[in-house]
């Protein structure tokens, strides 16, 4: 066995994607050493397809959001048998920040006390107000664009001014303003200024598949340049299959193999994990032991289990007008709350958001029209519906997910990753509530488009690839019997262990969770700094 290096970590974090990023950069000026795990590389801008002619062919393979479809040495595939929705992820610095919109939304206060409110799922055991000062924080580093005075939310406000509604936000404002409910310009974590490594946003309209300017705050531009200089070590090509323990229980190492098969084992006095929904837990099974005979942290037998993925349905629009929607961000030109909170009338629990997102090149139209005949799609039809390129909007649900422990995370028994580790299954049906609320929610957005003028309307009742929350899997909660890490993220079983990703989230909200996940690392990572000497192991 090789050994990364002779000395010890301060700290090791697993995964470098948002929370492990900013993590990293929290500890390392804090004096931590740190050395972070990335079992994908750094991406240049310059390889993201959204600058090149094929680009939306490129985005069928090399770039696809999912990881079986996309097999890149770093990804692990996933057993997708029995699942509704497909979690999808990138392997890389950054993490999946680099092909998210990063619309940036704040969990509203009530998110946290639906058990208080609604009399279902759990409170968390923190607030909104725990989390307001690191929101702010993080809002600041990044050069998150918005308009403060949102109604909607608790007084926030913003550095950058927002990114212009274009003519697709103004109509599609016109229409809510018709009907008389809520929207706002678009919160989005992409700076309308240059801002440290970032550049001003060039309106592209390729967020999700990568900025090619380096406008976009994925975190391997945000975060990690700062955290390299404070002196955190980056390890990339790093796949990670065990957190090992001592005899008195508290984690001591982690062991990972690298590209061409060696493996190493790096000693530590504290492990952070922040590999997503679905790698946190995995990697916590795959580390049972003797003393932890169903998994690492998992004495609640709730490693893995709650899994919420944020269902999304959606509804497009095409204009006669033309909406220039090629112009970003995508991003969000707006959202509306309109719908977000329980009203029981509707006949469900929780609600939505909605974002208005524009639509660059034409493949989304060709898949609206699927249900036509093929040659009222292809040869000299194209040249019909590409009349609506630049004409077309989509307003897109973000359904909020409610925890169900049969929802879940396993290890597969007969797929394995190209280590031979095994691979994650992924279990997950839509609830009934979950249904009704998509069916809802996309009754809404028709008349959305109807009350801005659209004149054709298509919609997808369900993005099965979309749109990458993975959440729910190592909650937070002050009883070790019935969650995974405390209101801090220290694991209750093992208390140098602690987790920053969005598993410990309680439940869902509806809003996009990276300023929320960003916010809790920031407040563990300060948590660790404060509370380093103190690591008492559990009776």
């Amino acid at each position: 066995m090789n050994s990364l290096s002779d000395d010890v970590a301060d700290v090791v974090i697993v995964g470098g994607g948002p929370s492990g990023a900013v993590t990293a950069h929290t500890l390392a000026r804090r004096g931590f050493k740190v050395v972070c795990l990335e079992q994908g590389d750094w991406v240049s801008p310059a390889d993201y397809p959204g600058n090149k002619p094929e680009f939306e062919l490129l985005l069928q393979k090399q770039w696809s959001w999912n990881p079986n479809t996309r097999g890149r040495p770093a990804d692990y595939p996933m057993n997708l048998d029995d699942t509704d929705v497909v979690p999808i992820m990138f392997a890389g610095v950054g993490g999946s920040s680099l092909l998210y919109g990063a619309m940036w939304m704040r969990l509203l206060p009530s998110d946290f006390r639906v058990k208080t409110l609604d009399g279902i799922c759990d409170d968390w055991p923190i607030d909104y107000w725990d989390l307001e000062p690191y929101y702010n924080r993080v809002d600041k580093f990044l050069g998150v664009a918005g308009l403060g005075g949102d109604p909607a939310f608790p007084d926030q406000d913003f550095d950058m001014p927002p990114h212009p509604m274009g003519k697709g936000g103004v109509v599609a404002a016109r229409g809510m303003n018709k009907l008389g409910w809520h929207w706002w310009p678009g919160t989005n974590a992409i700076p309308t200024f240059n801002h440290k490594h970032l550049v001003q946003c060039v309106r592209w309209g390729v967020c999700e598949t990568g900025c090619p300017a380096g406008a976009k705050a994925s975190f391997d531009i945000g975060y990690w340049p700062h955290a390299i200089d404070a002196g955190a070590k980056l390890v990339t090509g790093a796949r990670v299959h065990q957190v090992a323990v001592d005899s008195e229980g508290r984690a001591n190492a982690v062991v990972w193999v690298d590209r061409e098969g060696r493996e190493h084992r790096q000693c530590t006095n504290a492990v952070v994990m922040a590999a997503n929904g679905i790698g946190t837990s995995r990697l916590l099974l795959l580390s049972a032991s003797d003393r932890h005979p169903d998994g690492l942290a998992n004495s609640s037998g709730l490693v893995g289990k709650n899994l919420m993925l944020h269902p999304n349905n959606a509804a497009i629009g095409l204009y006669d007008e033309d909406v220039e929607s090629w112009k970003g961000p995508a991003g969000q030109l707006l959202y509306s709350l309109e719908f977000y909170e329980t009203d029981l009338a509707r006949g469900f629990y929780r609600g939505s958001k909605a974002n208005l997102m524009p639509l660059p090149g034409v493949q989304h139209i060709l898949e609206m029209f699927d249900d036509q005949p093929f040659d009222q799609r292809w040869g000299d039809a194209v040249h019909d519906l590409d009349k609506f390129a630049g004409h077309a909007l989509n307003w897109a649900g973000n359904i909020e997910d409610l925890p169900e422990e049969r929802n879940r995370v396993t290890l597969d028994s007969v797929l394995t990753d190209s280590d031979g580790l095994p691979a994650p299954k992924i279990d997950y049906r839509i609830s009934e509530n979950t249904q009704k609320n998509l069916d809802f929610a996309l009754a809404r957005q028709r008349e959305m488009h109807e009350a801005a003028g659209a004149a054709h309307i298509f919609t997808r009742e369900l993005w099965r690839e979309a749109p990458g929350h993975i959440l729910g899997t190592a909650r937070m909660g002050n009883d070790p019997a019935t969650s995974v890490v405390d209101k801090f993220g220290r694991s209750h079983d093992v208390p140098n262990l602690f987790i920053v990703d969005g598993s410990v989230m309680v439940t869902s909200g509806a809003m996009n969770p990276t300023a929320t996940i960003a916010a809790m690392a920031l407040r563990t990572a300060e948590h660790i700094a404060d509370t380093a000497a103190v690591q008492e192991v559990p009776a």
